[in-house]
């Protein structure tokens, strides 16, 4: 073996010592010692920092890269005089110190990265004329980035900064080198961009909540693994050694190619970058950050692959005569210390349901209705005050006939703004007044409290409408001929429905108690197959408030998270209002039903159910009580009583508000007001409502209610004003007790005893007709249930079939298969392979929602292949209903005729007797694959479905006692009931047979779009700094040489 000088090939490892003593160092240098082939030596900090190079240590090949306080010009010096192989070219690594020019490398050799855009300022909080800063956007060069985007120093620094839009809470996550068991924290009064330097401005990547660092060893070696994100939580997960907990995941050829791209583009043979894997409507994978040399910690069979890799390239280089065959043996003794591997089996002790000794959870799907919300409330009135006819041509556009629609925190202040000016807090109390001026001034106080209270007006949950409706001609401001003006507009405000601080820990306990008993229950269950990669996870929810607030507390529960809710929000939870919004095309059936209810609730056609009938829920408006019309009439007196005594208490607070009339108006902080987590005990001790609601609107909400319900003039009862009601009564029973309203327990009871009867009908008066009301609100919902369920199925046969035929695991252990493993894919590996011509990567679409395998070769668990599927939909009370009237009613098809529900006898008459699918109540299909049958056996997967009816509302029906009522406001959720006969099986292909007909077929699904985990997106891909890139190689050869203060490692 000849090096320079005869005898071993010289290896210089010209790097600071604290990196040398490092364990990953330490392991691979060991291991070239051990082929006996190479000599190392370490020059060490004394003769890098005080040595002149010329007296530096010959070498054939040189280790050099960049850390603090590292030479990298004096090793460049070095290397131009003694000319050795050097694994990481030197002069590529002043690229790392500047995040543009990163970039710019990275999208020159195709590599796809987050939109971005730079800011540089000369001098801290430079004015820039091309930089605006608003409330939930910054502007850079006339391009808009809304929030959420990422903002990173252009240099080095680790403090990373994610802004928040006040639609999420608002607010900033910085995120930092770890410290102890942090990464990240969250500041929610942040909201501002940092002006002190210089800084790029980049997309926020939804992942997950998943990073992936990768490392290459050569062009043809990638090593990757999965962590778990600092944005999430910041909560650094560690093992029994003090290490961040990461597992190695595979990569898709895409991404393995966009390993070879990023090691060719900065000539980094060692490379360390970080990969974000995103589903934007189709699974992509972007670079986000380039860290040069770096290995990968506590993997033995990295160092093993790495040594030879590193081997190869030697012998390559200096002596290619000799063979780089890897020997059959290894030439070092060296083995991975045994470390316990959890199996986590599908042996499902105490979890919901009962599962059999051969079976494997593959798949868990639920769909769960949002948690406890404050009452929804709406306010029309007609304008025709200059003032607000002004705003509303603002925000149109200037069209006479557009409407305006106010949402973002400075349009409601202008709207705020102008309603102070219009009325005053207090009433005006003249007598001149008419009725009409002292509705009209009443529903402006109305709005103005509403902007000003906040907590029902806020982020998700604003809407106010200005339609113009009267218009006069005017001359145009040319004087050439006329145009319309509007005189008169219709302004709807649409506030209420926030998530209480009930719902949220409603929602945060059910994620707790799916941890617990919807996963295997044996050792960590659920949080070990998630923090192995072995638990696919996506959660989708509906464009309300509500229910994405919903989606993130729960989420925080299952997963064990911490903190607040908008990063989890904006990090695990992604929008699809069009399969989770909205009643489709079942606006019609839903009306017709409505109109047929009110015939049969005022009139004496009503099902008696004191009657024997076999089967009670196929009778038309069952549930319906038998005296109805009569509690129509108690309903509408016990409504005015509760009004009068509101409205004194509000009289009572007007008086006070006309005394601090002089008391400075605060401005609108629409983030601030998001659902607060605990109860405010502060306000319920001085005789305040619950949350932030005045006696103003909350005498507002239930004068609405007495005028919209019964028609004093026309002498007639609006029916579907009762789940209103219902829903009021029911709030303020729950969160209201300390107002002692008087006979709000006996409405409460006459509100429920008609909405157990109204709001099951209102989505069809008989099976049949909930069948086809079901079938078009939830038929893009049952869709994408299916597509799951057969995903899951072809995974696990295709991995099922590969993996029998690659081995018999019956007569081969598990190191003999790691072994194997091992050998083939090192000896095939070859450092240098022909570049492709193609400069862009075709990114790969096959995959619409992202992947995270487990690599088996690197995992320390048993069954690394096994992987659990869970899908999560959030949604309303809409889409409970219609899905569980399509699961119980679905036999009852034309073209199923003959076939059995999908729903047992006695759960139907169960479900007869649920009359409310209340707060978070959810429907859960699980599939099991029974493993000791054939791939081609329809037993092979079996469906379970459970339910749960929501909330327990006993206490509210127990006379309403202050000693029942829970302290916290908080009901339980009750537990899940089956849907099927124990014992019974129920195939896949039986479930997708009797429910096909009425799910949207997958080709019909519309293209792949974005499913946003926010209601913003960038606008545009944007490139602003450097005109047009110079061609690689003279990008690198002109390069700055300078001093550098700390490069990313």
């Amino acid at each position: 073996m000849k090096g320079r000088n005869g005898g071993k090939i010289k290896i210089g490892v010209c790097v600071m010592e604290k990196k040398v003593s490092c364990s990953p160092m330490e392991q691979i240098l060991e291991r070239l010692r051990a082929f006996g082939e190479f000599e190392i030596i370490i020059f060490g900090d004394k003769v890098i920092l005080e040595d002149p190079i010329e007296s530096w240590p010959l070498c054939d090949c040189l280790i050099a890269f960049y850390s603090a306080g590292y030479p990298l010009e004096k090793a460049e010096k070095y290397a131009a005089l003694r000319r050795p192989f050097i694994v990481n070219e030197l002069a590529p690594q002043y690229l790392l110190h500047d995040r543009n020019k990163v970039y710019e490398q990275l999208k020159l050799f195709g590599v796809p990265v987050p939109t971005y855009a730079v800011v540089r300022r000369e001098y801290p909080n430079q004015e820039l004329n091309y930089f605006v800063e608003q409330d939930d956007f910054i502007e850079i060069h006339g391009i808009r980035f809304c929030k959420p985007f990422v903002e990173k120093p252009i240099d080095d620094d680790h403090n990373i900064m994610i802004y928040y839009p006040s639609s999420a809470g608002g607010g900033m996550k910085e995120l930092f080198r770890k410290v102890g068991n942090r990464s990240s924290e969250f500041y929610p009064d942040v909201r501002k961009v940092r002006r002190d330097g210089s800084y790029i401005y980049e997309e926020f990547m939804p992942t997950g909540g998943t990073d992936v660092k990768v490392y290459t060893v050569g062009p043809g070696y990638a090593h990757a693994e999965a962590r778990k994100s600092p944005v999430v939580d910041g909560v650094v997960m560690r093992n029994s050694n003090g290490k961040e907990v990461r597992y190695p995941v595979l990569l898709t050829p895409t991404e393995k190619q966009i390993a070879r791209s990023v090691c060719q583009a900065f000539r980094q043979a060692v490379c360390g970058f970080d990969l974000l894997r995103c589903d934007l409507g189709e699974a992509r994978s972007y670079v986000c950050d380039v860290n040069g040399w770096s290995f990968v910690k506590s993997s033995y069979k990295y160092y093993d692959d790495a040594a030879c890799i590193l081997r190869k390239m030697f012998l390559y280089e200096k002596a290619p005569h000799i063979s780089s065959t890897i020997p059959t043996s290894l030439p070092w003794k060296i083995s991975e210390p045994a470390q316990p591997s959890v199996a986590v089996r599908g042996r499902e002790r105490g979890t919901v349901g009962i599962s059999r000794q051969s079976e494997e959870l593959r798949c868990v799907i639920a769909v769960i209705r949002h948690g406890d919300r404050t009452p929804k409330q709406k306010v029309k009135l007609k304008v025709t005050e200059e003032k607000l006819l002004k705003l509303m041509l603002k925000y149109n556009g200037g069209k006479a006939h557009a409407e305006a629609k106010l949402k973002s925190a400075l349009q409601l202040q202008d709207l705020l703004d102008a309603t102070r000016i219009l009325v005053p807090c207090a009433r005006s109390g003249r007598e001149s007044d008419s009725d009409a001026e002292v509705e009209h001034a009443e529903k402006l106080r109305q709005v103005r409290a509403v902007l000003e209270e906040g907590g029902h007006f806020s982020g998700i949950y604003r809407k106010v409408q200005l339609k113009p409706s009267n218009w006069v001609r005017i001359p145009k401001h040319n004087g050439e001929g006329e145009e319309e003006h509007p005189v008169e507009a219709l302004m709807v405000l649409k506030y209420g429905g926030v998530l209480t601080h009930a719902g949220r820990k409603q929602a945060e306990e059910l994620g707790r108690y799916f941890r617990n008993h919807m996963y295997p229950s044996e050792g960590p269950g659920l949080l070990r197959l998630h923090s192995t990669y072995r638990h696919d996870l996506k959660i989708y929810s509906s464009d309300e408030g509500r229910v994405q607030m919903s989606a993130a507390a729960f989420a925080k529960g299952l997963l064990d998270l911490e903190g607040e809710l908008t990063p989890i929000l904006v990090s695990l939870v992604s929008k699809d209002s069009s399969m989770l919004d909205g009643l489709e095309d079942g606006t019609f059936e839903i009306n017709k039903a409505k109109a047929r209810l009110h015939d049969i609730i005022t009139s004496s056609n009503v099902a008696n159910c004191n009657e024997h009938v076999e089967f009670p829920w196929m009778v038309d408006g069952v549930g319906v009580p038998t005296n109805a019309a009569q509690l129509l009439t108690n309903l509408a007196e016990l409504i005015k009583e509760i009004t009068a005594q509101v409205k004194l208490l509000s009289d009572d607070e007007d008086e006070k508000a006309a005394i601090n009339s002089d008391s400075p108006n605060h401005p609108y902080d629409e983030a601030k007001a998001l659902g607060k987590a605990e109860i405010d005990m502060g306000r319920i001790s001085a005789g305040f409502p619950c949350g932030s609601e005045s006696f103003l609107l909350m005498f507002a909400r239930w004068r609405k209610l007495e005028r919209d319900f019964y028609n004093e003039r026309k002498k007639r009862f609006d029916t579907t004003q009762i789940p209103d009601i219902y829903d009021s009564c029911k709030y303020d029973l729950l969160h209201n007790p300390h107002l002692n309203l008087t006979g709000i327990s006996d409405l409460f009871k006459v509100s429920q005893l008609l909405a157990d009867g109204v709001i099951p009908n209102e989505y069809g008066i008989n099976p049949k007709q909930k069948l086809k009301i079901g079938s078009k609100i939830a038929h893009r919902l049952l869709g994408k249930i299916l597509i799951d369920l057969h995903n899951t199925r072809r995974e696990v046969t295709s991995a099922t079939a590969e993996s029998n035929t690659y081995h018999d695991p019956t007569t081969m252990s598990s190191a003999k298969r790691k072994e194997r493993c091992y050998y083939e894919e090192v000896r095939s590996e070859c450092f240098e392979r022909p570049i492709s011509n193609k400069k862009s990567i075709d990114l790969d679409d096959s995959h619409k929602e992202t992947k995270y395998c487990l690599d088996p070769k690197y995992a320390n668990v048993i069954e690394p292949e096994r992987r659990v599927r869970t899908r999560l939909y959030f949604t309303s009370e809409s889409h409970i209903h219609s899905l569980m009237n399509v699961l119980r009613y679905c036999n009852l098809d034309e073209t199923l005729d003959g076939e059995e529900s999908l729903v047992c006898q006695s759960a139907l008459d169960r479900l007869f007797r649920t009359r409310e699918l209340d707060y978070m109540s959810y429907i859960v299909l699980r599939m099991f694959e029974n493993t000791e049958v054939s791939l081609e056996d329809p037993k092979r997967f079996r469906v379970e479905m459970t339910f749960s009816r929501g909330a327990d509302i006993s206490s509210l029906e127990s006379e309403a006692k202050a000693s029942l009522l829970p302290a916290d406001h908080t009901m339980q959720i009750m537990e899940p009931e089956r849907l099927q006969e124990v014992g019974s099986y129920m195939t896949l292909e039986k479930f997708d047979k009797m429910t096909r007909p009425f799910a949207m077929p997958a080709e019909d699904f519309p293209p792949a779009t974005p499913p946003q985990t926010l209601s913003v997106r960038f606008c545009k891909d944007i490139e602003l700094q450097g005109g047009i890139l110079q061609h690689k190689s003279d990008m690198l050869s002109g390069m700055p040489k300078r001093k550098t203060k700390k490069l990313q490692e």
